[in-house]
């Protein structure tokens, strides 16, 4: 028999792997302690010579079998979940980044992560923000201090996409950790490990998740980085495979002292809501095209950005790396149509922050998520007062545009 397809691994991997009384699911474990029958056994799994659990802070079984799942999701190494994908990112850099160390981002982060890097640079870690479209926008940011590269696949909101083969190509070349953040595409599109990812960073709270009911966030080691030659590895961590390097101090020194722990509640939720992540993807992939193609079209929208579109500037490289295109798109309205107007006029769509949902969700990005960022930080970033940004779900298509036709019309009268 072939190798099964995602989902169907997905779905059987809790039972595959072995459940208590033949159930379809891992339990879910609420404990905080696990207790041994000997001080020797305890130590041993404290100091990491016998497999078992010591805290839940640092890890439990319900966590565990959702890295699991996220594995084989993104044909990894090994994975560490986080309570939520901004306490992946955060855990992630600060483990392995030191005072001195020189980071190259792309300058279409999401707000959150634009705004850590900044944080981090007032630590003393030096930052070059730059086109992520272009590999040559990096490659003239390099210095003998650089460490990493930090990029995500699809920007959030204005979609561009990141040259991240190109990217990939250059940090292989050069021995730097390539840390991409799938969360828009998710698994079911793109794994970063085909373009030569060293870590892979999602927020499980999107995608995977899908429901809008679970924190979640996931960093994942696709074991294509040689741990062994890079300097920030503290001596204690340099033990065994080094293969397992990185990942034993980002567990350590960004989950375990830092503290963002993923629930164990939420961790069954996540890992339940993952194996319909490939029908729901499919789904409102293929609303977010229709809609987008439809948006494009009317009077009262001046520009649609979307990858799928083939009036954005990436979409040649969208469509060659991408199964589909996601669900995110932006739109700015004709002159004179008021954004405000439009939210309000919207009777279907939620007015929400969240992304990746069940549902549509849409937000004007410069008066909420982007606000605190300024006005200059936005202009660098492409995003116009006026940006809506949407968050495509998977109703019927024809009830989505009937309610973005409506909207349309009231905002217009107004």
């Amino acid at each position: 028999m072939s190798k099964p397809g995602l989902t169907t691994r997905i779905l059987h991997a809790d039972r595959l792997g072995g459940v208590e009384h033949g159930a379809t699911h891992k339990p879910l474990h609420t404990a905080v302690a696990y207790g041994y029958a000997s001080a020797g056994e305890l130590a041993a799994v404290f100091q990491g010579a016998k497999p078992g659990y010591v805290y839940a802070r640092q890890g439990n079984p319900t966590n565990a079998a959702l890295e699991v799942k996220i594995n084989l999701l993104e044909d990894a190494h090994s994975t560490a979940t986080f309570g939520t994908g901004m306490a992946a990112i955060a855990g992630t850099l600060i483990a392995l980044l030191r005072e001195g160390d020189h980071v190259i981002a792309s300058q279409f982060l999401f707000g959150n992560s634009y705004s850590l890097m900044l944080t981090l640079q007032r630590m003393g870690i030096a930052l070059s923000l730059v086109d992520a479209t272009e590999a040559g926008a990096v490659a003239a940011e390099l210095r003998p201090q650089t460490r990493m590269v930090f990029v995500e696949t699809i920007a959030n909101p204005r979609t561009q996409v990141a040259d991240l083969a190109g990217i990939g190509a250059l940090c292989t070349e050069r021995a730097l950790v390539y840390v991409v953040d799938s969360t828009l595409t998710t698994p079911a599109l793109f794994r970063p490990r085909d373009t030569q990812a060293s870590l892979v960073v999602h927020s499980l709270s999107k995608g995977i998740a899908g429901h809008g009911d679970a924190l979640g966030g996931a960093v994942s080691d696709t074991g294509l980085f040689d741990w062994s030659g890079y300097p920030n590895i503290l001596e204690v961590y340099r033990k065994g495979d080094p293969a397992g390097w990185g990942m034993q101090q980002i567990r350590k020194k960004g989950l375990r002292d830092m503290g963002g722990t993923l629930r164990a509640e939420d961790a069954h939720r996540i890992a339940v809501g993952a194996e319909t992540l490939q029908l729901r993807v499919a789904r409102t992939s293929s609303n977010a095209l229709a809609l987008a193609q439809w948006l494009e079209r009317q009077p009262q929208v001046a520009r649609v950005y979307y990858p799928g579109l083939a009036s954005h500037a990436q979409h040649a490289r969208a469509a060659a790396l991408f199964g589909a295109f996601g669900p995110l798109l932006s739109l700015e309205l004709a002159e004179g149509i008021g954004h405000f107007a439009f939210l309000d006029a919207l009777r279907l769509v939620i007015l929400s922050s969240h992304l990746a949902d069940n549902r549509t969700l849409a937000i004007p990005v410069a008066d909420t998520i982007f606000y605190e960022m300024g006005p200059q930080g936005r202009a660098a970033m492409g995003i116009a007062d006026s940006l809506i940004r949407v968050s495509v779900g998977i109703e019927d298509i024809d009830d989505l545009r009937a309610d973005f036709a409506q909207a349309l019309q009231a905002a217009q009268t107004r």
